[in-house]
């Protein structure tokens, strides 16, 4: 059986080609997920009130601190399969 990190890689894949767009909450779950997996914890300062965007992202994403990267990777990889 593969590897959790091959998995994670194959559901980034997956994530291109997905029969449907998911929503904004979804990209931004998506999104927070895939840093922590293939980050860990967020670093950095929350980027301020003109940059809406990249503020969802940061903060999705410092929602998942503490997260084990391999937890945030299954995850990943459980939502995409869900998307599918």
């Amino acid at each position: 059986m593969s590897t959790l990190n091959e998995q994670f890689e194959q559901a980034v894949a997956d994530s291109k080609n997905l029969p449907e767009r998911p929503d904004n909450a979804t990209l931004l779950k998506l999104y927070a997920l895939y840093k922590q997996g293939s980050a860990g914890d967020v670093d950095g300062k929350r980027p301020g009130f003109t940059d809406m965007v990249g503020r969802a992202k940061w903060d999705a994403w410092n929602e998942l601190k503490g997260q084990t990267q391999d937890e945030a990777q299954q995850a990943y990889i459980d939502l995409i399969e869900d998307l599918k």
